[in-house]
């Protein structure tokens, strides 16, 4: 099945394009792999990333909409990503970036084609855990900026993810979290102030 991927938002992608055309917001970025790059780069693949905020009970959680992310192509592989943002002002181009999260990214939404029911991919950043995830949303119809992940939804752990969370194995939703609202729940030890 293919995977869906939401349009973004055009003054989003307007502002990513604007910055690749930019010699001094490449040259500035931290991105060798983006700075040294032989031949035309195209942002693809724009995900919505939404944020966990809380969990709010078992299988309920609230997530906002903090941006899109764009991977940044050259030739047959991502070098690079691109981050917008909402401002006062409307979506406008935040940074390029590169790292482990690129590649794990473009590995998990391969793996996502694979499967056999569509999804529309997205992603999820956990905060209190320094994780992030591909979110794979059952609803194809919504336009990616809306919802909090179903029970019936998948959340795939990128590389890196905290210790004894595999990566790029797609968890329902029902099992992943409730391990998340563990690791994420503060320990009172015996003896400390309430």
């Amino acid at each position: 099945m293919p995977l869906h991927v939401p349009p973004a938002p055009a003054p989003a992608l307007r502002s990513v394009l604007t910055a690749l055309g930019s010699p001094t917001a490449v040259r500035e970025a931290r991105t060798p792999s983006l700075r040294s790059a032989q031949g035309p780069v195209t942002p693809e693949l724009p995900l919505p990333v939404h944020v966990l905020d809380r969990i709010t009970a078992p299988g309920l959680s609230a997530t906002r909409l903090a941006g899109w992310r764009f991977l940044i192509r050259c030739g047959d592989r991502a070098v690079a990503a691109a981050d917008t943002m909402l401002t006062a002002d409307g979506w406008t181009f935040s940074h390029f970036f590169e790292g482990p999260y690129v590649t794990s990214t473009e590995r998990a939404l391969q793996q996502a084609e694979a499967l056999q029911q569509p999804y529309q991919a997205r992603l999820l950043s956990v905060p209190g855990l320094y994780m992030l995830t591909l979110w794979l949303h059952g609803d194809c119809a919504t336009d990616g900026t809306e919802g909090h992940p179903a029970a019936t939804d998948l959340l795939v752990p990128l590389a890196p993810a905290p210790p004894g969370i595999s990566t790029h194995r797609p968890f329902r939703v029902t099992e992943l979290l409730p391990v998340l609202t563990h690791r994420a729940t503060p320990v009172r030890l015996l003896g400390s102030p309430a």
